[in-house]
């Protein structure tokens, strides 16, 4: 990781650049380094980039929720004092985005979903019976990505890890059946937020018609696609991703 991990109280997060604030929510198998390539680029634009650690596997069991991760996110936001800031979340850290941007939506000036949760699960937590076995594991890591070479060894050790220690595997199943239960096909047409849509064309975790429900029922939304990518179009082309999102912020004056 290029980038210090910073601690203040409860929370611990990355922080890099001057300006407009962009939080990135990770997913739940993300690493903060899987934003790397977006930390590195839009620092240098004008944006402070955070990237909290989400707590997915610190919080009571009954707090592991989409729910209380969206407050977690209100009380660091409010923490640092933040105003109106710019949420960008892959996987269930878009999910996070949404739900808090549901609920606080005067903090949130635009949104950036990448293969989002919060309409359609694809066996986010499931299919870990066999999870001792580290090539069924790899498999799976690897099925993330239009490219399996991406699921490097650190990123499958990482994932082998989380299933194989208990507490984190009743974690995260907890946290797939949360957004399971979170459904927010009724609250979507309410989120008037100007939302950035970047999905990848292969995704097989959240497919590409799940990009086009977020699009339809989001009322100020605008969907762009990538090619050859899978489940993180920011890890798999992170030099398109970058480019879609800053013309999309120029376009929209959003800064």
């Amino acid at each position: 990781m290029t980038h210090r991990l910073k601690k203040e109280q409860n929370y611990s997060y990355i922080e890099a650049g001057e300006g407009t604030t962009i939080i990135v929510l990770h997913g739940l198998m993300g690493g903060l380094s899987n934003f790397d390539a977006v930390t590195q680029y839009f620092s240098n634009k004008g944006y402070k980039v955070i990237i909290p650690e989400l707590p997915l596997y610190t919080l009571s069991l009954l707090k592991t929720n989409v729910k209380h991760f969206a407050k977690y996110l209100h009380d660091f936001i409010e923490f640092k004092g933040y105003k109106e800031v710019i949420l960008l979340g892959n996987s269930l850290g878009g999910h996070i985005g949404l739900y808090h941007t549901k609920l606080f939506p005067e903090s949130v000036k635009a949104l950036i979903i990448t293969g989002s949760s919060g309409l359609y699960e694809n066996a986010m937590g499931g299919g870990y019976t066999k999870r001792s076995d580290y090539e069924v594991i790899k498999k799976k890591a690897q099925d993330v990505f239009y490219d399996p070479a991406i699921a490097t060894k650190e990123i499958v050790d990482e994932v082998y890890e989380t299933v194989n220690d208990r507490n984190k595997l009743i974690k995260t199943l907890a946290i797939a059946k949360s957004a399971i239960r979170h459904n927010m096909s009724k609250d979507l047409p309410t989120i008037k937020t100007p939302t950035c849509i970047i999905w990848g064309k292969n995704d097989t975790v959240t497919p590409p018609e799940v990009a086009v429900e977020f699009n339809e029922l989001l009322p100020d939304s605008e969907l762009f696609w990538i090619d050859k990518c899978g489940h993180a179009a920011m890890m798999e082309h992170p030099k398109e991703f970058n480019e879609i999102l800053d013309s999309w912020l120029q376009k929209r004056a959003i800064h």
